[in-house]
């Protein structure tokens, strides 16, 4: 029988896409044979995965868990609307958003390495792979982020069955007046969609950009060019107004801005919004503008 190394189990699990522990015993079950390995993993419908790895997943869901003064937001991808919404996949995303409040990986690479916070036996990776098999289609671990506060509280929204997902961490006494303000500011983060909690967060970078923009726009308006500066800086109060969380009007009392809401009460200390998907379209409008380039080339 061929010594079962690491090296070997690693060989079959990037040619199958199996999980690692079935990956072992398929080898240890076929003497170590390669071949008999892959047979043995396919028979046993665990190597349908590796068929599946180079689909696209953007559907699926945002699931948000709070334990406590720790939340978690989690995106775990599919490839239809149909998995997303059947309850074994809605359960495995309430597992990886336990196991994040759990085991606090800093990474997507470091969790899927990780073992199961319930089952040490396997890894996140390995469940994953079965999960993947078990449903049929490509199941991805996108990107998750967990807070915990110091000083205050949690809290969590879900828009849509799981299509945006919120999460922010407030500091201060937790009263009831701000868990209700809590619940509005989640609500309204879900919906105006901001970038930043407040100005001085907004990078150099951002600003100059948008001065670039604002004065161009100004200067094909006709305007003169000694008050083009003065428009520019009306402007940019405006872009705060629409960037920063606690300028932006209060989406259920839009005569006030999220900062007069909250009145004091409570500190925002940071906030995350995941919308499921985004930017996985983009990727893939990007690489058929590619192909197309690279066809026209081809023809001149």
């Amino acid at each position: 029988m061929a010594a079962i190394t690491s090296a070997l189990v690693k060989e079959l699990r990037e040619r199958t896409g199996a999980g690692m522990m079935d990956c072992k015993k398929a080898l240890m079950a076929n003497d170590g044979d390669m071949d008999k390995a892959i047979d043995f993993l396919r028979e046993k419908g665990l190597a349908a995965a590796a068929k599946k790895a180079g689909r696209i997943a953007a559907e699926g869901m945002v699931e948000c868990y709070v334990e406590g003064n720790v939340g978690v937001v989690v995106e775990i991808n599919c490839e239809t609307d149909f998995v997303a919404n059947t309850d074994n996949f809605k359960a495995l995303c309430r597992d990886y958003a336990k196991h994040i409040i759990a085991k606090n990986p800093a990474s997507v690479e470091e969790m899927l390495a990780q073992t199961f916070y319930a089952d040490e036996t396997k890894t996140v990776n390995d469940l994953i792979g079965e999960a993947t098999a078990a449903i049929g289609e490509k199941i991805s671990l996108r990107r998750f982020a967990r807070f915990e506060a110091k000083d205050g509280m949690v809290d969590t929204y879900i828009h849509m069955g799981g299509r945006i997902g919120v999460m922010v961490e407030l500091a201060g006494e937790v009263t009831d007046e701000v868990k209700t303000m809590s619940h509005d500011l989640v609500m309204h983060i879900a919906a105006a969609n901001p970038q930043f909690v407040r100005r001085n967060e907004v990078p150099s970078d951002n600003l100059e950009k948008e001065r670039e923009v604002l004065t161009q726009q100004a200067l094909n308006e006709g305007k003169p060019l000694k008050i083009v500066e003065k428009m520019v800086e009306g402007r940019i109060v405006k872009y705060y107004k629409e960037v920063c969380l606690l300028e932006q009007p209060f989406v259920k009392d839009p005569d006030i801005n999220v900062e007069k809401m909250l009145n004091g009460k409570c500190d925002v200390v940071r906030f995350v919004r995941f919308e499921r998907g985004e930017g996985i379209e983009k990727r893939v409008n990007d690489l058929a503008a590619d192909i197309a380039a690279e066809q026209a080339k081809m023809k001149k």
